[in-house]
């Protein structure tokens, strides 16, 4: 590798979140009003993201990551022990995990190697008399073809939760995703994602029933609104415990930021375009496979930037692992997306799953790395990577 011109510089993280003095105004103001718990900035900030949305009948629940939301979903839609539902491998574990959280059990399947989204082609085989739901993942800020996934769904009978963590703003014929007809949808706003309240996730849906059952049970199945019962102006100390449900609500602090990071999406949304725009101009001449596009006319949210190897590189005595070690020595922090469920004890061993068994995701957990691209980041930061990457497959 050629000597680094850079390595004087500071380390450059792999992500970094982008709060404005907007973000920190509203969450003093948050921290002066006493009001710090879910109240009436949560409530704010889910109209916000209805309107954000544009579907008059889509309801928002504001939860306190999209681990939560996707758990509430499935706890709303019945799924429960003794049913199967149908995800990725190629996702990080809370995807998953979320099913057996219910009792139930999950039914993994491959890849996509043009996508990295789930294969579609797969699913009709992995469905069993036992199967009651699929969860799809949007990898990366991809949109998978809701449009054929659902097809599958209704003609299996199936329920359609959307894990789209890393999908916002990402939409599919012109459509952003959470309006597509799945039966919910969660986003995540985790420090890292396209916007962020620091810990946070919102869950979408169309069924009001689905949204009423996920308001209670995100807060211990209490029937009743703790921002109601506190601020009502007559007596109101008596509530009832409809259901055991959970520690899931979203709290005015988090919400705060989330309104601002909102209005500031589209901008967001815009320098992530840039930044990928250059990246795939100046990664294209090297042995890399470069991430899959949106449609034209669609938006990728460009969450991550994902990085293949390509057989030139690995001939070259380039593995993923050197090319990492190769980034940090320039200092330039890198990471993997994801270790795939399959690789996981847990999963391996309560599944017997191999490998073999899901030979794209393993041949991209092998060979894939994702480089920074962050709105915060410089034009100067962006060619930083660019260089590294290149220096680092010998460039």
């Amino acid at each position: 590798m050629s000597q680094n011109p850079d390595q004087k510089l500071p380390f450059l993280p792999f992500a970094l979140p982008e709060l404005g003095e907007e973000e920190i105004a509203e969450v003093v103001d948050t921290l002066r009003s006493g009001w710090i718990t879910t109240g009436p900035k949560a409530r704010r900030f889910e109209q916000a993201f209805a309107e954000f949305l544009n579907e008059p009948q889509i309801e928002c629940v504001a939860v306190n990551s999209a681990t939560a939301g996707l758990h509430l979903a499935l706890e709303a839609l019945g799924i429960g022990p003794g049913d199967e539902v149908i995800t990725t491998t190629h996702t990080f574990t809370a995807t998953a995990e979320v099913v057996r959280y219910m009792g139930a059990d999950v039914k993994l399947v491959d890849i996509d190697p043009k996508t990295m989204n789930i294969a579609l082609d797969q699913i009709e085989a992995a469905i069993t008399p036992r199967t009651k739901a699929i969860i799809p993942v949007h990898y990366a800020g991809l949109a998978v073809d809701m449009l054929t996934l659902l097809d599958i769904a209704r003609k299996h009978g199936l329920k359609v939760v959307e894990d789209a963590a890393h999908a916002l703003p990402t939409t599919l014929e012109k459509e952003l995703i959470g309006t597509m007809g799945s039966n919910a949808t969660v986003f995540s706003f985790y420090a890292n994602k396209t916007m962020t309240t620091g810990e946070g996730g919102m869950l979408v849906t169309r069924d009001a029933e689905l949204a009423k059952r996920a308001r209670v049970m995100r807060l211990h199945g209490i029937n009743r609104d703790a921002f109601d019962r506190f601020t009502a102006k007559v007596p109101s100390w008596y509530y009832e415990i409809v259901a055991p449900g959970f520690k899931y609500n979203l709290t005015d602090i988090a919400a705060a930021m989330g309104l601002h990071q909102l209005k500031r999406l589209p901008a967001f949304q815009q320098r992530r375009e840039q930044i990928a725009a250059r990246y795939f101009e100046a990664l294209a001449d090297l042995p890399l496979i470069l991430p899959p596009q949106a449609p034209e006319g669609d938006v990728h949210s460009w969450h991550l930037y994902v990085l293949r190897l390509a057989d030139a590189a690995v001939e070259a005595g380039v593995s993923r692992d050197v090319f990492i070690e190769r980034m940090f020595e320039q200092g330039i922090g890198c990471s993997v997306h994801y270790v795939p469920l399959h690789q996981h004890p847990y999963w391996k061993e309560r599944y017997g799953l191999t490998p073999e068994m899901f030979p794209e995701s393993q041949k991209a957990y092998e060979r894939t790395v994702t480089i920074p691209l962050y709105t915060a980041m410089t034009d100067e930061q962006v060619e930083r990577v660019i260089a590294a990457v290149r220096r680092s497959l010998g460039f």
